[in-house]
């Protein structure tokens, strides 16, 4: 009887994941068309509504990675290895595309 409630409550889970992705998507796809001008502010050099996109982003692979890929059901030591050359490499990935693409768009590419 425990294995149909792990069931009952995976597949809840899994749901649940499925409609918190579903709005951040329709989030950025609402932002995306509509541009809201209090957020074409600039931040560290690029628009405060890219560093949403890019939060948005981060959060939609950490429930995939987490539920989809099972990471979340790991061990501890996995789950470290990871996580942390992940949060080593989004920044310093993130600050060079932001780089590179503010001075593509001085150059006028």
């Amino acid at each position: 009887m425990a294995h149909v409630h792990d069931e009952k409550k995976m597949v809840k889970t899994i749901w649940i994941v499925f409609f918190i992705l579903l709005i951040v998507t329709a989030v950025e796809v609402i932002l995306g068309i509509i541009h809201p001008e209090p957020l074409m502010v600039e931040v560290m050099g690029t628009r405060l509504l890219n560093h949403i996109f890019i939060v948005l982003t981060l959060l939609k692979a950490y429930y995939i990675v987490a539920y989809f890929m099972h990471v979340k059901y790991e061990r501890k030591n996995l789950i470290w290895t990871l996580t942390l050359p992940t949060l080593i490499l989004i920044p310093y990935l993130t600050f060079i595309v932001l780089t590179e693409g503010s001075y593509m768009y001085k150059i006028g590419f």
